[in-house]
């Protein structure tokens, strides 16, 4: 399970005894209100793109259960960047395809990989890459870390989200180029007042 997916899996359990009327469960619910409210793509955004992404997890699932255990994805104002390694081209041309089926969708970026040879040291490795990076923009105070996400494959660090300026884009790339074993960092970082977020 990848950390991704182990969050949602939290944040779910946080829900759940909302229902039930407990009290710590909804202040856990507004705190992640709060935090969606205060992205540049506001709760809006938020809502729409966690609804893309359930639809997308529902589709790679009722297809195969490999698919979506392998595959991430991130998501923001509806453009979906899909990460991960699988063993045939086929499954990432069917990772793909599913994705874009989902409504809501505006793109579709494509960095899956394709290989047989992932190893659990890999895996641990590109984990700690993308948790030191979180970190490291989480604590930098020239950076609003609220509209960043990050994940890493093999060595290859993504970086999507929505940059104040461009100094407070190149401050995370250049966090991202800084850290051990990265081979490489793809940016799909948007300035917050570029004309693309409106279309």
């Amino acid at each position: 399970m990848t950390i991704r997916r182990l969050a949602a899996v939290l944040a779910a359990a946080l829900l759940l005894p909302a229902a039930t009327g407990c009290a710590p469960a909804v202040i856990g619910a507004a705190g992640m209100a709060g935090v969606a409210a205060a992205e540049e793509r506001g709760l809006k955004g938020a809502i729409d793109d966690t609804r893309i992404r359930a639809e997308i997890h529902h589709l790679w699932f009722q297809h195969d259960v490999e698919m979506y255990r392998k595959v991430d994805l991130t998501i923001a104002e509806g453009k979906v960047l899909l990460t991960g390694i699988v063993p045939t081209p086929d499954a990432r041309v069917d990772a793909v395809r599913l994705a874009w089926q989902a409504a809501g969708v505006r793109q579709v970026l494509n960095e899956i990989q394709v290989s047989d040879q992932a190893s659990l040291i890999d895996f641990g490795r590109d984990v700690l890459i993308a948790n030191t990076l979180r970190t490291k923009i989480l604590f930098d105070k020239d950076v609003k870390n609220v509209n960043y996400s990050v994940d890493a494959v093999n060595g290859i660090v993504y970086v999507m989200g929505i940059a104040q300026d461009q100094a407070e884009m190149n401050r995370v790339l250049n966090h991202a180029r800084n850290l051990s074993n990265v081979k490489k960092v793809i940016n799909y970082v948007v300035l917050k007042d570029d004309p693309r977020r409106a279309q």
